[in-house]
C-alpha cells in the first residue's frame, strides 16, 4: 500500500519537486513552490474502466459536424460556427473585460432551444439574475421572459456541481469559473495547481462521455495568460481571450487554439448597457472620427484570422527635453517600434535619435504581425515632416532591416477591403511571385522595393 508523501508544486506553471525550490527553473518566477500532501489514488481514480480493442481507421464511422446554432454570429464565427457537441471550450481574458457578460448572453440565447446550466462560483443566483434582467430586453427596452431551459446553480464543489448536472441533463454547461471549483476529496485549495487540473479532467472527462458542450472561465496572471497549470489549455478543445482595454468600448473575441475551426479567428463587440452588441463591420468602426489630412497618421490593413481590418495608426514625434528619449507604443509591439525607428534612423535618414516617439493604434487594437510596419512608419515620418499621409492610400508592407518591403499574406484580400471602403491608392511591397495577384477594380496598387520609395509615394508632396 503506498503511503503518503509530501511534494513541493509550483503554483504558476505545475512543476513538481522533491524539496522547496526558491526560483523555479521552468517559468523563473520567486517563492511559488507550495508544499501537497499527495494521497495514493485508487485505481483508475474512481472511474469505470471500458476495455476497448483497437480498430482500423477505416472502420471508423466519420463525424458528423452537427453544431448547435448560435444567434450571436460573432461569437460562432470564432467558435467555427456554431457549438461543437462534446467539446471544452476555455474563455479567458482580464477581469472586468466581459468574459460573464459574453458567455450569460450566449447562454441565454441558447436556452431558447437546449437547456443550458450556468454554475457560478464567483456570484450568488440573484445577482446573475439580475444581470440577466439588464441584458436579456427587446429592442425598445421592455424585459423578456427568460427560457424555461435556462438553470442556475452558484457552487463550487465539483462533486455538488456533476450533481446538479445529473438531475438538469443539459446540453451546454458553463462553469464561471474554473478557479473557483474544487474537489473535497483532494488537497490544495481553489485555484491552486491540482486542483485545477484535475477540475478540468473530470469536466473533460464529463464532456466526452455525455455529449455536453463545456465552457470554462479562465482568469488571467499579470502577463496576460491564463493562470494555472500549461495543461489546462492542452487539454480543452478550444482557447478562446476576450481582448480589449476596459476603458475602451471594444473587445476582440479571439481563438488562440481550435480544433474545430480555425485558429486566430476574431469576433468584434461593443460593450454597451445592454452587454455585449456585436459589430459586424469593424473597419468603419475603426475609421470612424479620423481626421483627414492630419500629419501623423496612416491607415493599415491586419488580418485577424480570416477577416481583414482596417485600422488607423498614429505616430508623434516631439523634442525631447531629457537627455534620453522616449518610445513609447500603444497597441503595437515596442520591439517592433524600436526597429522601424532605426530603420527610419538609419536607411531613410530621419533624425529621430532627440525626438520622443508615441505610437498608437486607435480603437484599443492589439497589432502583432508585421504587415502594420510599413503604416506605422508612415505615421512617424508624417509627424516628423509635419506632412501628412495622403487621405486615399492604405499601406502595407514588412519593413526590413536593410530598408526593403517585404510581401506579406493575403494581400489580395487586404487591398480587397480598401477598395470596398473608397481607398484609391494601395502602396504595397513589390510582388516577386510568379503568379501576379488579380488587382480589384477602382485601386491603384503601387509597388515599392524600399521604404523610402513608399514614404516618397505615401506624403502629400511626392511624386508616384
Amino acid at each position: 500500500m503506498p503511503r503518503e508523501r509530501t511534494v513541493y508544486v509550483c503554483q504558476v506553471c505545475g512543476r513538481r519537486a522533491a524539496k522547496p525550490v526558491g526560483r523555479c527553473p521552468q517559468c523563473g518566477e520567486w517563492n511559488t513552490y507550495v508544499a501537497q500532501v499527495e494521497k495514493p489514488e485508487p485505481r483508475g481514480r474512481g472511474r469505470r474502466v471500458v476495455k476497448r480493442d483497437p480498430r482500423r481507421l477505416q472502420d471508423i464511422p466519420p463525424l458528423e459536424d452537427a453544431r448547435w446554432p448560435v444567434p450571436i454570429g460573432e461569437f460562432a464565427r470564432v467558435l467555427g460556427g456554431g457549438i461543437m457537441p462534446a467539446s471544452l471550450v476555455l474563455l479567458g481574458g482580464d477581469p472586468g473585460i466581459g468574459k460573464s457578460t459574453l458567455l450569460l448572453q450566449m447562454a441565454l440565447e441558447v436556452a431558447r432551444e437546449r437547456p443550458v446550466l450556468y454554475v457560478s462560483g464567483e456570484e450568488s443566483e440573484a445577482q446573475i439574475r439580475l444581470r440577466a434582467q439588464r441584458l436579456w430586453r427587446e429592442e425598445d427596452g421592455a424585459p423578456r421572459p427568460f427560457p424555461e431551459n435556462f438553470y442556475l446553480l452558484s457552487e463550487t464543489d465539483l462533486e455538488a456541481l456533476l450533481l446538479g448536472v445529473e438531475r438538469v441533463q443539459p446540453d451546454v454547461l458553463i462553469v464561471d469559473s474554473i478557479q473557483t471549483v474544487y474537489l473535497p476529496d483532494l488537497e490544495g485549495v481553489p485555484g491552486g495547481v491540482t486542483q485545477v487540473r484535475e477540475s478540468a479532467l473530470r469536466l473533460q472527462a464529463l464532456a466526452k462521455e455525455q455529449g455536453l458542450a463545456v465552457f470554462l472561465i479562465g482568469h488571467v496572471t499579470k502577463e496576460g495568460v491564463l493562470a494555472g497549470p500549461k495543461l489546462l489549455e492542452h487539454l480543452v478543445d478550444t482557447v478562446l481571450y476576450l481582448e480589449g482595454d476596459r476603458y475602451q468600448a471594444y473587445r476582440l473575441l479571439r481563438a488562440v487554439k481550435n480544433r474545430f475551426g480555425p485558429t486566430a479567428e476574431v469576433g468584434v463587440f461593443e460593450m454597451t448597457d445592454r452587454g455585449m452588441t456585436e459589430v459586424p463591420n469593424p473597419s468603419e468602426v475603426f475609421l470612424a472620427g479620423r481626421v483627414v489630412d492630419a500629419p501623423g497618421s496612416a491607415i493599415a490593413v491586419t488580418m485577424e484570422g480570416t477577416r481583414p481590418l482596417l485600422v488607423e495608426i498614429q505616430g508623434l514625434t516631439s523634442p525631447t527635453p531629457f537627455g534620453q528619449p522616449r518610445r513609447t507604443a500603444i497597441g503595437v509591439d515596442a520591439y517592433r517600434l524600436l526597429l522601424v525607428l532605426a530603420v527610419l534612423t538609419r536607411r531613410v535618414g530621419l533624425r529621430l535619435g532627440d525626438q520622443d516617439v508615441f505610437a498608437n493604434v486607435v480603437g484599443g487594437l492589439r497589432l502583432q504581425e508585421p504587415a502594420a510596419d510599413l503604416a506605422l512608419a508612415a505615421a512617424i515620418a508624417s509627424s516628423f515632416q509635419d506632412r501628412p499621409v495622403r487621405a486615399d492610400a492604405v499601406l502595407i508592407g514588412e519593413v526590413g532591416l536593410s530598408g526593403e518591403l517585404r510581401e506579406v499574406s493575403h494581400l489580395e484580400a487586404r487591398v480587397r477591403e480598401a477598395a470596398q471602403f473608397g481607398f484609391r491608392v494601395a502602396i504595397v511591397p513589390r510582388v516577386l511571385a510568379r503568379r501576379k495577384p488579380r488587382w480589384p477594380q477602382g485601386i491603384q496598387v503601387l509597388e515599392a522595393r524600399t521604404l523610402r520609395q513608399a514614404l516618397h509615394w505615401a506624403l502629400v508632396g511626392g511624386e508616384g
